[in-house]
């Protein structure tokens, strides 16, 4: 089987496990992974997630300052905002307010 194609899918199920409210950042899933030099790699996967059958929330993966990097990738430019923001996470400038508070690290809550 396809090793891309496996990481993928375990980058898809750890963002499933993100709860409403909180994101995380694409080089702590890869960290939890086993993978900590592939945060890219992960972006990849939340690109490729909107064709998942099963709903992945890419909405919550944002870089490590909170910055919604991946927006140019939802159907629209304000799509990832208004699905936090549907969530109750505040964005401004196209970053997270109180990222470092709504941080969800994958480390530490999937012990």
């Amino acid at each position: 089987m396809d090793s891309k194609k496996d990481f993928f899918q375990d980058v898809f199920e750890v963002v499933r496990l993100i709860p409403k409210g909180r994101v995380t950042s694409y080089g702590a899933i890869a960290k939890y992974l086993g993978a900590a030099k592939s945060s890219r790699v992960v972006g990849y996967a939340m690109n490729a997630s909107h064709s998942e059958k099963k709903y992945v929330p890419a909405h919550r993966v944002v870089n490590r300052n909170g910055m919604l990097s991946g927006k140019h990738h939802f159907q629209s430019p304000t799509a990832m905002q208004e699905a936090l923001e549907k969530e109750g996470i505040n964005v401004k400038n196209d970053v997270v307010v109180d990222f470092k508070k709504l941080f969800w690290d994958p480390s530490k809550e999937l012990l």
